[in-house]
């Protein structure tokens, strides 16, 4: 299945997703109205839902009985907190949008069929009712995705396998930002394996992709090949542009003092 990204719009509601791909059922419940005694927790606990359930948890494990809990959340879950609420998998959040409303689970089905077809018209459909602020970051955003591309496709070039790609992007990370993912994760509390870059302000993914692009210029004209070397000058890359940031940051601050 398409990995979704963390929401779409349905009605002008955004529709979470978690990091696994699974919808959130109660965003779905909004969108329709807040629909009395149709919630989540109603609908799953219907004897037809748990039949659903069961052939998605089938049609992913391969199993036809005996599941964990690990399997179960890969379809069903419920979450606490500031994300909190009932996630399922898409199969199951479209039954529970036709269980709302037949045309809600109609527009839902298009929203998704047009995001796994790539289709652009979908964000630009977004975007034109968002503010100026978010025009400005998602045109960066996928400025950025597209350079990211080319950086990791350079990479691959350079022999670049497994585990390198992780410690080339950590590197960038540290020596640009400060820290690896991780840690900025826990700084920001982000969820564990959120995409960091969708957090990110326009400034930092400016300046991440120049330390990407800068990166992947230096590997092609050395022709660094692996793991190592690639790591190596993913550092040096994101250092520099750290270097000059740093620089330019002290002399504003110098003319500003005198």
């Amino acid at each position: 299945m398409t990995t979704l990204p963390n929401s779409l719009t349905i009605r002008g509601r955004a529709i979470r997703f978690d990091a696994n791909g699974l919808a959130c059922l109660n965003d779905i419940w909004t969108a329709a109205g807040f629909t009395k005694n149709q919630r989540p927790s109603d609908w799953t606990s219907l004897g037809t839902t748990h039949a659903r359930i069961t052939r998605v948890l089938k049609l992913i494990t391969g199993k036809s009985g005996n599941y964990e809990k690990q399997d179960m959340q890969r379809v069903l879950k419920t979450k606490i907190g500031a994300n909190g609420g009932t996630y399922a998998d898409i199969r199951l959040a479209l039954d529970y949008a036709e269980y709302l409303n037949p045309a809600l689970a109609i527009e839902v089905k298009e929203v998704f069929l047009r995001y796994q077809a790539a289709d652009a018209t979908l964000a630009d459909d977004i975007l034109s009712r968002a503010s100026p602020e978010d025009n400005r970051w998602a045109g960066v955003r996928a400025l950025s995705r597209s350079n990211r591309k080319n950086y990791t496709q350079t990479l691959k070039d350079h022999g670049v396998v497994e585990k390198g790609y992780m410690d080339c992007t950590e590197a960038v990370y540290q020596s640009l930002l400060g820290a690896k993912s991780y840690k900025i994760r826990e700084q920001r509390g982000l969820p564990k394996g959120s995409n960091l870059r969708n957090h990110m302000d326009t400034s930092e993914l400016s300046f991440v992709m120049a330390a990407e692009a800068l990166t992947a210029e230096r590997i092609a004209d050395e022709d660094r090949r692996g793991n190592a070397l690639c790591v190596e000058a993913s550092r040096i890359g994101a250092s520099a542009i750290r270097s000059a940031l740093e620089a330019d940051r002290r002399a504003r601050q110098k003319r500003l003092i005198g």
